[in-house]
């Protein structure tokens, strides 16, 4: 039985992933990253560079994971090895930690210059979620949650943040582990089987069926419907506003 959430009935609580399924960042966290990986590539290859991919690179090996995980993952992907460095490097320092603070450095002006939208049909999902005594979390691998949120009136709405800032603190490995919605889970009060978990990166798709979460709802903002079928999601939906549509017309929307 589904409940007209568009969840199992035996679900005490949903964590949300930010960038992509909250906000509309997860193209400018896209931009950032191309602009940070292309000049380093230019840099390191020369004019014959292959240039980082907006759609496959970011994907693959960079959405939902911690920035520096990001770093590691999309540079071995070019069989490229650079030295980790420390937390503060500044941002052309030619490491792993320097790239990824690059990276912020870029992402936080482009939100300063472009300001921070959300999707309505997720804030409204939340608001109903909530009046339907469902708990609520914010799990992200972005240490700027908590001035996202706030940027878009929305921090009220959640009732436990795990984000980058939490993750660093507790020592909790990122996506695509499932150890930061495993402590959201366990902040809340609830059992995994009891939660549910909406992203729309793959590494949150395997966050969550990694951590055996009750439900697992991909967020297809980018035409990945496939990939995120593949990568553990129960349901695929456009927008959230999507899924209490399928409830109301009974309809399963998950995998055959």
């Amino acid at each position: 039985m589904t409940t007209t959430l568009g969840l199992p009935g035996t679900i005490q609580a949903c964590l949300f992933d930010l960038d992509g399924v909250v906000t509309r960042t997860a193209v400018v966290h896209a931009a950032a990253w191309k602009e940070t990986f292309d000049a380093f590539l230019y840099a390191h290859g020369g004019k014959d560079f292959r240039p980082f991919d907006e759609g496959h690179d970011y994907d693959e090996y960079v959405d939902g994971r911690p920035r520096a995980d990001g770093v590691r993952t999309f540079l071995a992907s070019r069989d490229i090895e650079l030295p980790e460095g420390e937390p503060g490097d500044p941002p052309d320092a030619r490491t792993v930690n320097g790239l990824g603070n690059r990276k912020n450095e870029l992402l936080l002006e482009k939100i300063r210059t472009q300001g921070v939208e959300a999707y309505d049909g997720t804030l409204r999902y939340v608001e109903a979620a909530r009046a339907r005594g469902l708990r609520t979390a914010i799990v992200s691998s972005s240490a700027n949650t908590r001035d996202v949120l706030r940027s878009i009136d929305a921090e009220h709405l959640f009732e436990v943040r795990i984000d980058g800032v939490v993750a660093a603190e507790r020592g909790l490995p990122g996506k695509p582990r499932p150890d930061t919605f495993l402590a959201a889970a366990r902040d809340l009060g609830v059992e995994p089987s009891e939660a549910a978990v909406f992203e729309d990166a793959l590494a949150g798709m395997d966050a969550g069926r990694a951590g055996n979460f009750g439900y697992v709802v991909g967020v297809d903002r980018v035409g990945q419907t496939d990939a995120l079928y593949a990568h553990g999601a129960d349901v695929v939906v456009k927008d959230l506003a999507d899924l209490a549509d399928h409830a109301g017309r009974g309809e399963g929307g998950g995998r055959e």
